[in-house]
């Protein structure tokens, strides 16, 4: 909420002003100023800007932060190094054993263009540690190849990424990153559905399935699956049918009892959703459902009610999805 999110906001800069009391914390209300938030094209609440060196014109943005520790590190390198250099494996271990997850990037020279993508990546992941290396010994001890980057969970490698010579671009990474925060299938729930939303992929699909049904083990297995395949490009959401909170959710996606197991793709910018045209929840099926939709092939759903039988009789005609665009054009 925003009550929350203020509260986290206070005390960052609280813990900031000692640290770097160069660093201005101020909070808006723009309810009452009606002319900034016009300026500043503030549309969704709360909105956290960052202003470098009194320019006002180009603001960067501080999206998905929630916690004041996460934004004192947003900020922290925003104004000074967003990686950690790392000199030897004591080091190393010591960054990876520190939190949850952290990320290495091993290279080859501490300057060049995949570094530059590396670090930049680094500001917009506050979330983790980010460290990185040259050292010959300490690309050897992970025997990792050099200029490529190692996502690690609970203290194990779970994700290796070569860097080819900064043609990875630094949005594409940083959702790459930013989804080892989930699971590879997040199950759809109060507590889940913020942390879906904060991880930067515009592109979800959606498993709805009741999960205690005899088929579900095998269903599951092959969503999981694909999901390693897309991580990154599309976020895996596991919705329950038997869970009935989620009832708004289907509502949303028109899924009826008879539909399920049923799988869509949801495009958050357009809002546009894509129904699975096979019926079998296969490793082969969600593959080639996933890829034609990133390839721009596959047909948008647009859900409709059957068109009633007497839709022609009156004078005013009812139309609905099926018959809209015969009908009209």
């Amino acid at each position: 909420s925003s009550q929350n999110l203020s509260e986290e906001f206070a005390e960052a800069a609280r813990q900031l002003k000692k640290e770097a009391p160069r660093i201005q914390f101020g909070k808006i209300d723009v309810t009452h100023q009606h002319n900034l938030r016009k300026e500043f094209n503030i549309q969704a609440f709360p909105t956290v800007k960052f202003f470098v060196n009194g320019n006002r014109e180009d603001p960067i943005d501080c999206k998905g932060v929630r916690k004041a520790s996460t934004f004192i590190t947003w900020v922290k390198r925003r104004t000074g190094p967003s990686t950690v250099l790392i000199n030897s494996t004591d080091q190393a271990e010591a960054i990876i054993k520190a939190d949850d997850l952290a990320v290495i990037g091993f290279f080859r020279e501490p300057h060049n263009d995949s570094v530059e993508v590396f670090c930049e990546t680094a500001r917009d992941v506050p979330e983790m540690p980010f460290g990185m290396t040259a050292s010959e010994d300490v690309c050897a001890h992970y025997g990792v190849q050099r200029n490529s980057f190692v996502v690690f969970k609970k203290g194990k490698p779970v994700h290796n990424e070569v860097l080819e010579d900064g043609r990875q671009n630094k949005l594409g990474l940083t959702r790459l990153i930013k989804t080892f925060t989930l699971d590879l299938v997040t199950e759809y729930n109060v507590e889940t559905s913020v942390k879906i939303f904060d991880v930067p992929v515009e592109n979800h699909i959606l498993l709805f399935t009741p999960t205690n049904s005899e088929t579900f083990s095998e269903i599951y297995r092959n969503y999981q699956s694909a999901a390693a395949e897309f991580r990154g490009k599309i976020l895996f959401v596991l919705v329950d049918t038997d869970e009935a909170r989620n009832g708004r959710i289907f509502e949303y996606f028109r899924i009826r009892d008879i539909d399920v197991p049923a799988v869509r793709i949801l495009n958050l910018t357009s809002d546009a959703k894509y129904k699975m045209p096979a019926d079998g929840v296969t490793v082969e099926n969600l593959r080639a459902f996933c890829q034609s939709y990133l390839n721009g092939k596959a047909k948008q759903h647009l859900s409709s009610e059957e068109i009633p039988q007497d839709w022609d009789k009156m004078p005013v005609k009812v139309l609905v999805g099926k018959n809209f665009n015969s009908i009209i054009f």
